[in-house]
C-alpha cells in the first residue's frame, strides 16, 4: 500500500475535513482530527499537523493539497497520470470542472468550456483563474463576460436526482465521471466539425478508474484526453469552466435560499448544522431531500440539533 504525507497548519486540515465531508469515518485512531476514506485513498490528518494519505490513490490525492517531495515529483506526476504535452497551456482545449460535490447545501454543477488558444489573452485580461481564488461577486462579473465568449456545457443535478442516484448505490465519483463524460460530449458537438488539441479534466479520480465509472456508458472521447490535479492552474479552459460553474451554483445557491426564507450557509461546517435545524423546523423533515445531500454527516448533526433547540 502506498503512502504519502503532508504536513498542513490546522486551519488548512479544517478545511481538508470540510472537502472529506461525505467520506468521514466515525472509528478515529488516537491523536486525529479526522478520518476520511474515499474510493482510492485513506486520510488521516493529525493533531500534530501531519495528514497521512494510503492507498493506490494517495498521490493523486495528496496532490491536491500540496507539492509532493521534490526528489519524487517527476516519478509521481508521471504514476499520477498528469504528464502533460510541452506548452500545454497554449493549446486550444476543452476543460471541465465540477463545483458543489463538498456543500450540504444546493445542487451539483459541472462545466465543459472549449478556449481556443487565440482568446487565451482575452481571458487573462478578463480576470479568468481558479474560481477558488476569486470572490462570488467576482465569478459573478466575470462569468457574466465570457458566458458569450466560450462554447460551454452546463450540467446541474439537483439535491432531489442526486440524493435518488445516491441511494441506488451509485458513488458521487460515478456521478461527476458522467456528467463530466456529457458535457465534454455537449461541447464537442457544438464545436463540431473543430476539433480540440486535447481534453483536460479536473482530476478526481485516477483515469482508469474514471473510464471503470464509464464502462457502461458511451465513452465521448479517449484521444488527447488528460487528468490533471489543479487543472485550473494548467489551462484556462478549466479554470473557465470552475468559474461558470461556480456562477451557476450561486445562482442556484441564492434560489435556494428564497425558498428556505433566509440566507442558507455553504460548505459543510457546523453554521451549515444549525441552517439545516431551522429549515427543519420552519419547512419539516420531508423538505431536506430538495436542499441538502443526505448522505452528508450533516444530516444526523442536523437532526440532532433540531431536537435539542426546536422540539
Amino acid at each position: 500500500m502506498g503512502n504519502t504525507v503532508l504536513v498542513k497548519k490546522m486551519n488548512e486540515i479544517n478545511e481538508m475535513k470540510r472537502y472529506y465531508q461525505s467520506y468521514l469515518i466515525d472509528k478515529l485512531p488516537p491523536g486525529s482530527v479526522f478520518a476520511a476514506k474515499t474510493p482510492t485513498c485513506s486520510i488521516t490528518a493529525y493533531k500534530s499537523g501531519k495528514v497521512l494519505f494510503q492507498g493506490g490513490g494517495c498521490e493523486v490525492e495528496a496532490a491536491k493539497w500540496g507539492e509532493l517531495s521534490a526528489a519524487n515529483t517527476e516519478k509521481k506526476k508521471r504514476n499520477a497520470g498528469i504528464y502533460l504535452p510541452d506548452q500545454f497551456e497554449t493549446l486550444s482545449v476543452i476543460g471541465s470542472d465540477e463545483v458543489g460535490t463538498g456543500d450540504f447545501f444546493g445542487p451539483m454543477t459541472v462545466v465543459a468550456a472549449y478556449v481556443k488558444k487565440e482568446q487565451i489573452p482575452l481571458l487573462k485580461e478578463l480576470g479568468v483563474k481558479d474560481s477558488k481564488n476569486l470572490k462570488d461577486d467576482q465569478i459573478i462579473s466575470i462569468a457574466k463576460q465570457i458566458k458569450n465568449i466560450v462554447p460551454y456545457s452546463l450540467l446541474t443535478l439537483h439535491n432531489e436526482k442526486y440524493n435518488m442516484l445516491q441511494k441506488s448505490g451509485m458513488s458521487q465519483g460515478k456521478i461527476k465521471a458522467l456528467l463530466h463524460n456529457q458535457a465534454i460530449g455537449h461541447v464537442l458537438g457544438k464545436i463540431a466539425p473543430e476539433q480540440p488539441d486535447a481534453i483536460l479534466i479536473d482530476q478526481f479520480a485516477k483515469e482508469e478508474i474514471y473510464y471503470q465509472y464509464l464502462k457502461n456508458e458511451k465513452v465521448i472521447q479517449r484521444n488527447n484526453v488528460f487528468f490533471s490535479t489543479k487543472a485550473e492552474s494548467v489551462h484556462l479552459a478549466v479554470a473557465a469552466a470552475s468559474i461558470l460553474a461556480r456562477y451557476a451554483f450561486v445562482r442556484h445557491f441564492e434560489n435556494l435560499s428564497k425558498e428556505a426564507g433566509f440566507t442558507l450557509t455553504k460548505g459543510a461546517g457546523s453554521k451549515v448544522d444549525e441552517a439545516a435545524a431551522k429549515l427543519i423546523h420552519e419547512k419539516g423533515i420531508d423538505a431536506l431531500p430538495a436542499f441538502v445531500k443526505l448522505h452528508f454527516a450533516n444530516t444526523e448533526k442536523a437532526m440532532s440539533i433540531y431536537r435539542k433547540k426546536y422540539r
